[in-house]
């Protein structure tokens, strides 16, 4: 299911205050990442840039201790995965005020190797606005505090993956 929303922002301009819908999506999905059609979504005529991170299944992990992955399964709490998901672009709008669209999706369900698991999207109409900034907040404030979980299958077992972070009271 994809969730969009249109955030109204207020930003002056020669002491006039214009009122612009800017595109907002998140999403968790068991569907395949569409990147040209969540940009399509995102984009607006003033945009001239879009900073994109996606995140993928490795077959063969070479950090820490090396491994080879069958496949990943990713489990979510739908509804309060989706509330996170809506805080971290609104933490975004927050910080960097010239960000256009946001897109921010997450996939679940069993998912092999090469596959994109993660999508994060800012657009803005200059790639100097601080739109790749955002985009990394995106990811990174996304794996602090969205309720995802990942079991990762390989030749050798299974397991799940469990990240460093613990939310503080609030977050």
């Amino acid at each position: 299911m994809l969730r969009l929303l249109r955030a109204e922002n207020h930003r002056p301009r020669n002491d006039v205050i214009n009122i612009m819908n800017f595109p907002t999506i998140f999403s968790i999905t068991e569907d395949e990442i569409d990147l040209n059609d969540l940009l399509a979504k995102i984009t607006l005529t003033s945009t001239g840039a879009a900073a994109i991170f996606t995140g993928m299944v490795r077959g063969l992990t070479t950090r820490n201790e090396a491994h080879e992955t069958e496949y990943l399964e990713y489990e979510a709490y739908i509804p309060m995965a989706e509330a996170k998901m809506k805080q971290v672009a609104e933490e975004i709008r927050e910080r960097w005020p010239v960000v256009e669209g946001i897109a921010i999706v997450q996939r679940i369900g069993k998912l092999y190797p090469k596959t994109p698991t993660v999508l994060i999207a800012c657009t803005a109409a200059h790639r100097d606005t601080g739109v790749f900034e955002a985009a990394r907040y995106g990811i990174d404030r996304l794996k602090e505090i969205v309720p995802i979980w990942k079991k990762e299958v390989s030749p050798d077992g299974e397991f799940w993956v469990e990240g460093e972070y613990i939310p503080k009271a609030g977050e």
